[in-house]
């Protein structure tokens, strides 16, 4: 299985960026779908944003709001989340995760493989 591994995340205040990194290896982007999901304290994981492995997006826009921007790079094999104008309720544990292609993106059951998880929190 892949081993995903995220990076970047940290304390912010409100309003500031972060960007998140997820290591993985070698051609696992070009051959998977990935996604960012997240998960706060006694609230169920819940995704956030999706590359497929031709690069199409898809944002859950209750989340996101225009504010997130989702992207990997094929010769690194590295996906990356965007995260700016953050706010107390982005605070959570952000997962890195791969799907099989021709699996839906949005569904958190299409993720097979999944990071350890990084720390995002947003607070003055």
């Amino acid at each position: 299985q892949a081993q995903l591994v995220e990076s970047g995340g940290g304390s912010v205040q409100p309003g500031d960026s972060l960007r998140l990194s997820c290591a993985t290896p070698m051609r696992t982007v070009m051959w998977y779908n990935m996604a960012w999901f997240r998960q706060a304290p006694g609230k169920e994981r819940e995704f956030v944003a999706a590359i497929s492995r031709i690069g199409r997006t898809q944002y859950n826009e209750d989340i996101v709001k225009g504010r997130f921007t989702i992207s990997k790079d094929d010769r690194k094999s590295t996906v990356s989340l965007q995260m700016n104008a953050l706010e107390r309720e982005d605070t959570a544990v952000y997962y890195c995760a791969a799907a099989q292609s021709g699996t839906p993106l949005t569904v958190v059951g299409s993720y097979t493989n999944w990071g350890q998880g990084t720390q995002v929190t947003v607070s003055s």
